[in-house]
């Protein structure tokens, strides 16, 4: 699959968890993709970003539900 549509699937996917992340105050953004080594970087805002639960909510959570619909996607991190 071209890498532009992983990525807009990816996006596609972040746009439904984002209304989640809100709610508590804080938000997500798509900062980049591998294609080649799967890896998916994201950066954790407001309320998320310093919330000593964000580990588990960027790999329980997000990571989760992104890999179960791309499966290109092997490895989400925060930058």
């Amino acid at each position: 699959m071209p890498e532009q549509n992983i990525i807009d699937k990816i996006k596609n996917e972040l746009s439904l968890i984002r209304p989640h992340l809100q709610m508590d105050g804080g938000d997500v953004e798509f900062i980049d993709f591998d294609p080649a080594t799967g890896i998916l970087k994201l950066h954790l805002q407001g309320a998320c970003q310093g919330c000593p639960m964000s580990q588990i909510t960027l790999q329980d959570g997000i990571g989760r539900a992104i890999k179960e619909k791309v499966g290109e996607v092997k490895e989400v991190m925060t930058i």
